[in-house]
Parts: structure tokens; C-alpha cells; sequence
């Protein structure tokens, strides 16, 4: 008998004899189970809207317009739906994702993402699904749940900076 083949034929009855007690529990082909599979088809969702507060979904009906400028970038502009022109300077609460922009464990500047960050060095999200938060009450740091924030709402994005939204004043809501 070959080498290769007195290799093969052990780890082929092993297969074999793994295969049907794999098959019983239920488990796909794939590295997931059936609902677990499904759990992950649900996970892109953004956070909730709180109660009394500004859902992402009209924060992200505002569209953007972009341009590429004389040194190779391209440079992004906010229009802003009325509904969300009526928001600027109010205070307004809303839930979302933080992403820590301090080395501390409270933060008084953040970003809210309106959806769970997939990756904590790209977070992927355009700039009518995030707001720069300033905080005047210090937040724990809360990566894993969304949090709901209140402060005033400032419409940015005339400067060309990508970022559309700002709380100032902030606070836990």
C-alpha cells in the first residue's frame, strides 16, 4: 500500500465516523447554527430610537453632495431634509453606538454611531449615521450596548469637514 494512501485511509474513517453525530446536532455546513445564522442576518440595525427622541432614520434622510477638490479629496456637503433643518439648536435625544476618542475610561468627546461598529479601526459609517458628541457630564465608556445621549443639535457640514451632526452640551439621557 502507498504511504499517502495508508495517511488517508485513518483520517477518511475518522470523517466518516464524525460526519453523522455533526449531522444530528443540528448544525449547518457553515461555522453557525440555524439560529445563530439568523441572529446574525438581524445584527445591522441601527439603535433604537428612545422614548421622545430623534430616530436615525431621519437623521440619515439627510443626503450628501460631494466634490473632489483641487488636491485629489473628495470634499462632502450635507442637505438637510426640512424635518432635520427643525431640529438644529434644539435639544434632542438620541440613542447609539460610542466610540471612545480619549485614552480614559470616561469620555467627554465621542462619536455615536447609529449602528454597532463592525470594527474598532473602521467604522464604516456615512456621515448622516454618526454624531460628534461633546460632552459636559463625562460618560462612561459603554462599547458593547447603545446608549441614549441629550444635548443641543448643531447641523455642521458647510465646512466640507464629512461630519454632519453635532450634540453639544451633552449628557446621559
Amino acid at each position: 500500500m502507498p504511504k499517502h494512501t495508508a495517511i488517508l485511509l485513518p483520517l477518511i474513517a475518522l470523517l466518516a465516523a464524525v460526519a453523522p453525530a455533526a449531522a444530528q446536532t443540528g448544525r449547518q455546513s457553515g461555522p453557525f447554527s440555524e439560529r445563530e445564522a439568523a441572529d446574525l442576518k438581524d445584527i445591522w440595525k441601527p439603535a433604537p430610537t428612545p422614548r421622545g427622541g430623534v430616530s436615525w432614520q431621519l437623521l440619515e434622510s439627510t443626503r450628501e453632495t460631494t466634490r473632489k477638490a483641487a488636491d485629489g479629496y473628495i470634499r462632502s456637503k450635507p442637505v438637510f431634509p426640512e424635518a432635520v433643518k427643525a431640529l438644529n439648536g434644539k435639544r434632542v435625544r438620541v440613542a447609539g453606538f460610542m466610540m471612545p476618542l480619549e485614552n480614559a475610561s470616561r469620555q467627554k468627546h465621542f462619536v455615536l454611531l447609529g449602528y454597532p461598529p463592525g470594527c474598532p479601526f473602521h467604522t464604516h459609517a456615512l456621515p448622516n449615521q454618526f454624531i460628534e458628541v461633546r460632552a459636559d457630564t463625562p460618560f462612561p465608556v459603554e462599547i458593547e450596548q447603545a446608549i441614549v445621549v441629550e444635548g443641543l443639535l448643531e447641523l455642521t457640514g458647510a465646512d466640507e469637514s464629512g461630519i454632519f451632526y453635532r450634540l453639544k452640551a451633552a449628557t446621559p439621557g
